[in-house]
């Protein structure tokens, strides 16, 4: 079957349907696809009589024989093309060529299933204008890299075709400076070092990421402990070698040292929120992503080569959490 194809049927018209229309029976035997998307998809030539080599039916309306086959195929949904929106940008640089912002934990950086506008991709439209359009595909122009929904901090989109060829290169080879801080429980020992583990999806839940003995893809995070509260939490730097789906998240909770406030990898932590002081319960319990901000980004001018290096001061939840846990 043509791999193009997201999904395909194949129909035998049942004895007592002989002489209706195909459309009604096709729909009848499938229901997921309506008569009207039955009809959207003979128009198309994708139901065919006899088998996906067979001939297309040219008439939703024809009359079929019981015993009949017909195999339907549907290809994948197009990608719409956001819509620039009008949303604020914390911008920390921009040329002809790039654009660096700082992304605001809470915002999704290109639509997808649950989240079809208000994302990065539809502030940069807005903002940059057609210089957008069509680079790195419909749904993400722009877009060479991403941060997690909750994750806040330094990104860089391209603007041009040049850009982003280039800027993907150098995500692809691991030549940028991603460094992120993190609030974690617990602290880890030693103090400074590397974790190395295959992340792949779960094989509990295959919404998770995981570190997996099996598959995955490799990944290498870097950290340092930059201050401790006691045994009860600690400030840590985290520099990514690799790039990989929720890496220092879950990378840091197979250590057994999951981020404060994590509403995904962090329950191994619940535990010890009774040795926080009040102020800090409070706080945590306000926050409503992970403490986790990628405050350094650096990389090569996709034109001009120079490079470019930009940090940021940490955040209000990250410095207001702090503050509260070095009072435990």
């Amino acid at each position: 079957m043509n791999t193009t194809f997201e999904t395909t049927y194949t129909v035998t018209v049942p004895e007592d349907k002989g002489g209706v229309r195909l459309d009604r029976v096709l729909s009848e035997e499938v229901p997921g696809l309506s008569r009207t998307r039955i009809k959207s998809l003979v128009a198309d030539g994708l139901v065919r009589i006899g088998g996906a080599e067979g001939e297309a039916v040219v008439n939703p309306s024809r009359k079929v024989k019981a015993g009949e086959a017909y195999v339907i195929c549907v290809p994948p949904a197009a990608p719409a093309e956001p819509e620039a929106q009008d949303i604020p940008l914390d911008v920390v640089y921009e040329d002809d060529d790039v654009i660096v912002i700082d992304k605001p934990p809470g915002l999704v950086v290109h639509p997808a299933s649950g989240n079809p506008d208000g994302t990065l991709v539809n502030a940069l439209l807005a903002h940059c204008g057609d210089s957008l359009s069509g680079i790195g595909g419909v749904a993400r122009p722009g877009i060479v890299h991403r941060l997690d929904k909750g994750t806040g901090g330094l990104m860089v989109a391209a603007k041009n075709d040049a850009a982003h060829e280039s800027l993907c290169g150098q995500f692809a080879s691991h030549t940028l400076d991603r460094a992120y801080v993190a609030l974690v429980w617990g602290v880890p020992h030693p103090t400074q070092g590397e974790i190395e583990g295959n992340i792949g999806r779960s094989s509990h839940d295959r919404k998770k990421m995981a570190v997996v003995k099996s598959g995955g893809k490799y990944a290498l995070t870097r950290y340092k402990v930059l201050e401790a509260y006691g045994t009860t939490a600690s400030l840590v730097e985290c520099r990514l070698a690799t790039g990989r789906t929720h890496q220092i998240r879950v990378h840091m909770a197979s250590i057994g040292h999951p981020l404060l406030g994590d509403p995904v990898y962090g329950g191994a932590g619940r535990g010890r929120r009774t040795g926080l002081s009040e102020a800090a319960r409070g706080i945590l319990e306000s926050l409503d992503h992970q403490a986790l901000y990628a405050f350094e980004l650096g990389f090569s001018h996709p034109i001009s080569g120079e490079k470019l290096l930009f940090r940021r001061e940490f955040p209000i939840y990250i410095s207001e959490l702090s503050c509260s846990l070095k009072k435990v």
